[in-house]
């Protein structure tokens, strides 16, 4: 097929390069010249893995191209996905700003019959603002299906080549047909393809990351109250994940989901709520819980030092990105935290395996906070370590070494990676998420 995507974002680059990858020609548009030179070099602005390879190979096999020129890629193209970014907005709201203006330059070039497919997630009746945005300049028909993607960042090229499901909402067969041959390809092992009308479509995305979401402030508030209780979060989790109607996924306590998804789509979801006039309790107690469990490290540690002998501390901060193996620092804990211990006039050693560019993008300089090139370099003069990611590199440390570079063996575990017995062994003193602290 000859596809064109809009948007070189994390989903659009994603996409683009997988479609490619089963034989297609695909074409994606960005306005960014800088970026589009980039990706034309090779160059993937965003850190996932298995994406640059993707991106190389096929634009070597002359299968995935980039462009500025939406003119040039639509008329290209039979089927056109828009991926860009649906920020959200002061309300809590989707902002479709973007996602309006591509609608209408696909309207203004279209040169013949589109399908045009919404792969951002959009609130419920996106796809019929999308529609009449084309009309207004289009002489051609054209027929919107809504596409929504369920990639987990740091998997999203094996999300993607192998999907648990396709969900499409589609408003004749001929659409549905097109997006069956679509994806053939991707499932093989009998992973379903899910048709439905448009709007059960474009509600399924928020429906499954409010569901994901409840599941982690759910266990956040279990585990504090564990805390409080004496009792142990870890053996819960397992005790009722093992329950085969629960199950053991996104029931990890720690300190509060973050990322592009999650906060966004939960408020999107509230707000629309609102607009059909339904008040979603769970979700708003979803959103009011992950806020307070992203200051539970820093009460833990105000507890620990004392807030007015906080000012001069330095903490090293091990993990950036709201969850390993991304970049992307939206939302994550880390950015709370560690805004939290500046305005206590508190230091901070910053070290993440990939995030620390895009974490100080958006946090900023300051003058206390100083990013490092290695996990035990942050630990060097600091008062206590702070953990916020739990990447593989942090698991299995030299304890001895965190022991002897810190300037008391103090941990604050926010995603429960180490095990309680063994930091008693080595001597920390060790505060967690919903386990007794060890403390001397």
């Amino acid at each position: 097929m000859n596809i064109a995507v809009v948007g070189t974002g994390y989903v659009g680059l994603v996409a683009g390069a997988c479609f490619a990858e089963t034989g297609n020609d695909v074409i994606c548009v960005d306005i960014n010249q800088k970026k589009v030179d980039a990706l034309i070099a090779g160059q993937v602005p965003i850190f996932e893995p298995g994406l640059e390879d993707l991106v190389k190979a096929n634009t070597k096999a002359k299968r995935l191209s980039f462009t500025t020129s939406i003119k040039d890629a639509v008329q290209a193209s039979d089927t056109i996905f828009i991926a860009v970014g649906t920020p959200q907005d002061e309300d809590g709201s989707a902002d479709l700003t973007h996602v309006l203006a591509v609608a209408r330059a696909i309207g203004e070039n279209m040169n013949g019959p589109k399908i045009v497919v919404d792969k951002s997630t959009v609130p419920v009746g996106t796809a019929d603002l999308v529609k009449l945005e084309i009309e207004k300049t289009s002489k051609f028909p054209v027929e919107v299906v809504s596409n929504p993607e369920f990639l987990k960042e740091g998997a999203a090229i094996d999300d993607f080549l192998r999907p648990d499901r396709v969900v499409v909402g589609v408003a004749s067969e001929k659409s549905a047909a097109v997006m069956r041959e679509l994806y053939a390809p991707f499932v093989r092992t009998n992973n379903p393809i899910l048709v439905m009308d448009i709007r059960s479509a474009e509600m399924t995305k928020y429906a499954a990351n409010a569901m994901l979401a409840l599941r982690v402030s759910f266990m956040n508030e279990i585990a504090n109250l564990c805390e409080r209780a004496g009792a142990d979060i870890s053996k819960v989790r397992v005790g009722i994940g093992t329950d085969s109607r629960i199950g053991m996924s996104f029931i990890f306590p720690g300190i509060g989901y973050g990322g592009s998804c999650f906060p966004k789509d939960v408020q999107a979801l509230i707000r629309t709520g609102k607009d059909h006039g339904v008040d979603l309790l769970i979700s708003r107690s979803v959103e009011e819980v992950n806020k307070n469990q992203k200051k539970l490290i820093v009460s833990k540690i105000v507890e620990h030092f004392g807030e007015t002998k906080l000012r001069g501390k330095t903490f090293a901060l091990w993990g950036l990105a709201f969850k390993p193996k991304t970049d992307d620092v939206r939302e994550a804990p880390a950015l709370s935290i560690c805004s939290e211990l500046v305005k206590l006039g508190a230091y901070v050693k910053a070290y993440d395996p990939e995030a620390n560019g895009t974490f100080r993008e958006k946090f900023g300089d300051h003058a206390n906070v100083e990013y490092v090139d290695s996990n035990y370099e942050a630990l060097k003069g600091a008062d206590a370590l702070i953990i916020c990611t739990e990447w593989n590199a942090f698991r299995q440390p030299n304890f001895k070494k965190i022991k002897s570079e810190l300037v008391s063996p103090v941990i604050f575990d926010g995603r429960n990676i180490y095990d309680v017995a063994d930091m008693r062994a080595h001597g920390f003193t060790y505060y967690s998420v919903g386990r007794p602290p060890v403390t001397w």
